[in-house]
């Protein structure tokens, strides 16, 4: 799950294995799986880094 911000500055968390694609247009706009779009205002690079920081978080052993 990452933390990401509407235009409106309102936070939520969404399920970063649920985004389908993001664009930035010039706003980003991450459209998930169940074809639902929401703009925010984080960059494609910010989404793109917290979804991969996400992916290592969940995929790491339980042992390091």
């Amino acid at each position: 799950m990452i933390t990401v911000t509407r235009l409106n500055g309102q936070e939520f968390i969404i399920n970063a294995e649920k985004i389908r694609y993001i664009e930035q247009t010039p706003d980003t706009v991450i459209c998930c799986d169940t074809g639902e779009k929401m703009m925010v205002k984080e960059s494609l690079q910010e989404i793109t880094r917290r979804a991969i920081d996400y992916a290592r978080l969940v995929r790491r052993p339980l042992t390091d």
